[in-house]
């Protein structure tokens, strides 16, 4: 998208309050969903299956391998956010410079998806689905570019499919 898209994107969802509200709601609370539910599983994988067990470290180390691993990899790339590119405010507060490639976001919610789906199938795919309007959101609220959350996506599940189905 050109500079043009995402400063009438800003002004689209700046412009009225409801709007305003709602992409500011999306941001937050829809992350939220999945750091609330991953918890939770993982409690429930500690009690039916025990620390030790392939199930719990598996979905244990993977997410949070791949979010130590993502958390350097975009800090050494330092890819500028599109409101720094364009000159313009989000809809959503939003002060980060750089750090834009890939979106950590999208690529926690990847993965995080892909380990319930490893855990149970209807679960991962609500949590994919819930992943998809995350990286949307990201870049409807102007935070990032389209290739920071597809290549986000792309990553959390390729490695989700390789470290959860593969090996």
């Amino acid at each position: 998208m050109k500079g043009e898209n995402y400063r009438n994107m800003s002004a689209y969802f700046s412009s009225t309050k409801a709007r305003n509200n709602t992409i500011k709601a999306l941001h937050d609370v829809l992350p939220m969903v999945m750091y609330i539910f991953y918890p939770i599983q993982l409690i429930i994988l500690f009690i039916n299956e025990g620390i030790g067990s392939e199930v719990f470290l598996k979905f244990t180390l993977i997410p949070l391998c791949t979010l130590i691993v993502i958390s350097i990899v975009r800090a050494l790339i330092n890819a500028k956010r599109p409101y720094e590119v364009y000159n313009y405010t989000p809809p959503v507060q939003k002060s980060t410079k750089g750090k834009s490639f890939p979106s950590r976001h999208t690529v926690s919610a990847f993965i995080i998806a892909m380990a319930f789906m490893y855990i149970n199938v209807k679960i991962g795919i609500i949590m994919l689905i819930i992943a998809a309007v995350i990286g949307v959101t990201r870049v409807l609220a102007g935070v990032h570019f389209i290739r920071d959350v597809v290549s986000g996506a792309a990553i959390g599940v390729l490695i989700g499919v390789l470290g959860f189905f593969v090996f």
